[in-house]
């Protein structure tokens, strides 16, 4: 099982976001040094009630302490990029780590995003598809020339290109039909963070039913989102988690992020019906026996764990 780090890139109103960045790079430094394989970030946008800064200039940035690990997004939002911008912003990123970037790649689900950025909701996956399309093609090929219903780009030879040919690309998904894309393509499903282990067993059926529908391998790669507080025990590690994971949560909610899930899933609940099955918190014993318990059920292979939720100190973060 490999172990990547969450940098949270989300801060409190009137914190001072290049003291968080600063604090960022120390926390990279303690996970490179402590013999983590990768570290990740997310992206959003309008990110309110939370200051957020954007993902890919905090990644380079983080890059420089982050040794030999990976450097991950995850996710960006496809449908609200250009292509052609997204695939030489990846390749620079790939150079700037010396190709060990990893492009997680999602749909979003917030109407404000589109709605800010000129995208009609309905939109979203026709989008999605054709832009990945196009950027597998800008990496690739020595000449492109693209007409499709939503990008177009004139007959043109490509001279930027990324290091890894291509980066890997995990699909983040959290309904049954994103699930099927990720398997009809291919690639790795990057399992959230909010779905409850049922969840997550019944989906990963259906994700091992598509490949072979699909006639593609189950990917070497089987990555997996999760909440994570270490402490002696599991009481202590719920009651100074709480504060945090709960507000984060109700953040979520307020955004629609539970009913991105399948069923009627909601995040308005008390924090111990939240936290069941769904966030690993206890003492070390516990967290590894988790860890044990997700690579035999589902075969995941790459824990990708966050640590710190908005509002935590640094120095509770660093005595994770």
């Amino acid at each position: 099982m490999k172990l990547g780090f969450f940098v949270t890139n989300q801060y409190l109103p009137g914190e001072s976001m290049p003291q968080k960045i600063q604090e960022s790079s120390e926390q990279v430094k303690a996970a490179r040094d402590a013999g983590f394989s990768l570290i990740a970030t997310g992206e959003h946008f309008l990110a309110a009630p939370y200051q957020m800064s954007n993902s890919f200039t905090l990644l380079s940035r983080l890059a420089a302490d982050a040794g030999d690990m990976q450097v991950a997004a995850t996710v960006i939002l496809v449908p609200l990029h250009n292509p052609v911008e997204l695939a030489e912003s990846i390749a620079t990123l790939d150079a700037i780590t010396n190709g060990k970037f990893v492009f997680g790649v999602g749909l979003g689900y917030r109407e404000e995003e589109y709605t800010a950025f000129g995208v009609q909701r309905g939109e979203r996956v026709g989008r999605f598809n054709e832009a990945m399309d196009l950027i597998k093609r800008l990496w690739s090929d020595e000449e492109v020339e693209f007409n499709g219903k939503y990008y177009t780009v004139p007959k043109t030879k490509i001279s930027t290109r990324p290091v890894q040919t291509p980066p890997p690309i995990w699909v983040a998904a959290n309904n049954d039909v994103a699930i099927r894309r990720a398997a009809r393509w291919g690639y790795p499903w990057l399992i959230n963070p909010h779905a409850t282990v049922p969840m997550v067993a019944d989906q990963w059926n259906r994700y091992k039913a598509a490949l072979d529908e699909f006639e593609n391998p189950i990917p070497s790669e089987l990555p997996m989102m999760r909440e994570m507080y270490v402490a002696q025990d599991r009481e202590t590690a719920f009651i100074e988690s709480q504060p945090f994971l709960e507000g984060k949560y109700k953040a979520y909610a307020d955004w629609g992020q539970d009913k991105a899930l399948p069923g009627e899933e909601s995040f308005s609940v008390p924090y111990q019906d939240l936290a069941k099955d769904r966030f690993l918190l206890g003492s070390p014993d516990d967290i590894v026996s988790e860890f044990r318990r997700y690579a035999e059920e589902l075969g995941v292979n790459h824990m990708i764990c966050r640590m710190q939720w908005p509002g935590m100190p640094q120095e509770q973060v660093l005595n994770r």
